[in-house]
C-alpha cells in the first residue's frame, strides 16, 4: 500500500499499519534518544513501553499543557481559532485543575453509564448499514460508516437535538479537513464555539438526560463550591467532540482494512461474539492510531534507562512503537485477535488515560461485527496500493476506503 508522504518527525511518522522503522530502531537502542524539533530545542523521545508508561504515570515529574507557543520565538496560532483558553480541556490541564474536573466527569463515563447509550448505538449502526445496502457497492466506508457513526454518538452523548444533527455532523467533518485554508478554519472554529455555547445555554435552561444535562444537575448550580462554569462545560463538550470523533472513526476504518487483510481473523470477529472484545483490544494495540500526545516538560531531573532528563527539558513519546515493544508480547508486529491482553497504551496511561475509552470500546464492539455480518463478502473495491492513507493527520487513518460486497 502506498503511504509515502512528506517526511514527518519520528514521533509522528508511520509505515503501513505500524510505526516508522526509525522509531523501532530507537526503541532497540540503549538509553533515551534525543531528536530535533521543528520549534527549536531538541527533545527526549520515549519509544519503549515501560518508559512511556512510567512517564505518563508520573504527572508530578512530567507536566502537561505545553505547546510550541510557550517557547520564546515559538510559532503563534491565530487566536481566533481558539475558544479563549484551555478551560475544560482535560488534555491540557495538570493537577489540581485536572483532578477536580476529572473527578466530576469520571462517574459519567463508567461502563455502566455508557451502556445506557448502547441501544442507540446499535440503532445508529443499523441505520448506516441500511443506507449502505440501499446505495449498493462500491461504497466509501469512511464517508458512509466510519465517520458518521461516532459523530452521531457524540450528538446523543451531548444532547444535540435531532434537528441540529446534520449541520453538526457537516461542520465537524469540515473541522477535521486538514486542507482548509486559515480563514475557513477561523470561521468554522467561531461557528463551533457559538454552537457549543448555545447548546450549554439550552442545557442550563432545561437539563436533559444527556451528559451536559447530568453535569449541570449534579455539578452546575451557580454559586456552589466546585460548580462547573459555562466555559468549562463548553470546553468539555469541545474536547469530547474532537477526542471522541476522529479517533473512533479512524479505528473503524483502519480496523476494517486490517481485518480484510486477515480473513481468518475477520471471520472470527464476524461469527464469534465472545472474540470481539479481545479483537478490539488487539486492534487498538496493533494500530495505535494516536501517534503521540501533548509534549511534556520535565518538572525535575529524572533518570530513565541511564539517561538523565533535566528539569525544563522537552519529552516526546511514540505510542505505536511502545505498543509493539517485544517486551510486552511475543511477535508484536503480528495481528492476533486471540492474543492474551496486554497493557497497551493506545488510550494513554495515568491521569490522562482516555476518559471516553468505555464509549469507544462499545462503539467498536457493536460496529465491527455488525458490518461484517451484514456484508459477509465485504472486500476492497480497489487494489490495495490505491488505498488512500491519511498519514499527515494528527490521528492516523484513511482518507477513504472503497469497498464492495
Amino acid at each position: 500500500m502506498t503511504t509515502t508522504e512528506n517526511p514527518r518527525p519520528v514521533e509522528l511518522a508511520r509505515t503501513g499499519f505500524g510505526p516508522a522503522p526509525d522509531a523501532e530502531a530507537l526503541r532497540a537502542q540503549r538509553g533515551v534518544a534525543r531528536v530535533p524539533t521543528p520549534f527549536g530545542p531538541q527533545a527526549h523521545l520515549l519509544t519503549r513501553h515501560a518508559d512511556v508508561r512510567r512517564m505518563l504515570g508520573d504527572a508530578e515529574s512530567f507536566r502537561n499543557g505545553w505547546g510550541p507557543e510557550n517557547l520564546p520565538g515559538g510559532p503563534r496560532r491565530d487566536p481566533r481559532q481558539l475558544s479563549g483558553d484551555r478551560t475544560g480541556n482535560l488534555l491540557s490541564l495538570d493537577p489540581p485543575d485536572h483532578t477536580r474536573l476529572r473527578r466530576l466527569l469520571t462517574p459519567e463515563f463508567t461502563v455502566r453509564r455508557m451502556r445506557r447509550l448502547e441501544p442507540r448505538i446499535v440503532e445508529i449502526v443499523d441505520e448506516h448499514l441500511d443506507a449502505l445496502e440501499r446505495q449498493g457497492p462500491p461504497a466509501d466506508l469512511v464517508a458512509g460508516y466510519a465517520l458518521p457513526i461516532p459523530s452521531l454518538v457524540i450528538c446523543e452523548l451531548l444532547g444535540v437535538p435531532p434537528a441540529d444533527q446534520e449541520e453538526f455532523q457537516t461542520r465537524t467533518a469540515r473541522q477535521l479537513d486538514t486542507t482548509l485554508g486559515e480563514q475557513e478554519k477561523v470561521e468554522l472554529a467561531a461557528e463551533a464555539l457559538a454552537y457549543m455555547q448555545d447548546l450549554v445555554a439550552r442545557a442550563r435552561r432545561e437539563p436533559g438526560e444527556d451528559l451536559l444535562g447530568m453535569l449541570i444537575r449534579e455539578h452546575g448550580s451557580a454559586g456552589e463550591d466546585g460548580a462547573l462554569t459555562d466555559a468549562e462545560l463548553v470546553g468539555i463538550a469541545n474536547l469530547l467532540l474532537v477526542a471522541g470523533h476522529e479517533t473512533t472513526s479512524n479505528m473503524l476504518a483502519l480496523g476494517t482494512l486490517a481485518l480484510l487483510r486477515h480473513p481468518d481473523q475477520l471471520a472470527t470477529v464476524r461469527d464469534d461474539p465472545d472474540a470481539v472484545p479481545g479483537a478490539v483490544e488487539e486492534l487498538l494495540r496493533w494500530l495505535s492510531i494516536v501517534n503521540s500526545g501533548s509534549p511534556r516538560l520535565a518538572a525535575r531531573d529524572v533518570e530513565i534507562d541511564g539517561s538523565t532528563i533535566r528539569a525544563g527539558e522537552l519529552v516526546l513519546f511514540n505510542l505505536p512503537a511502545a505498543n509493539r515493544d517485544p517486551e510486552i508480547t511475543d511477535d508484536p508486529d503480528r495481528l492476533d485477535i486471540t492474543r492474551r491482553a496486554t497493557n497497551h497504551v493506545a488510550f494513554g496511561h495515568g491521569i490522562h488515560h482516555c476518559l471516553g475509552a468505555p464509549l469507544a470500546r462499545m462503539e467498536m464492539r457493536v460496529a465491527f461485527p455488525a458490518l461484517l455480518r451484514r456484508f459477509p463478502d465485504l472486500r476492497l473495491a480497489v487494489p490495495e496500493d490505491r488505498v488512500a492513507w491519511a498519514t499527515q493527520k494528527a490521528i492516523f487513518g484513511l482518507e477513504e476506503l472503497p469497498v464492495a460486497w
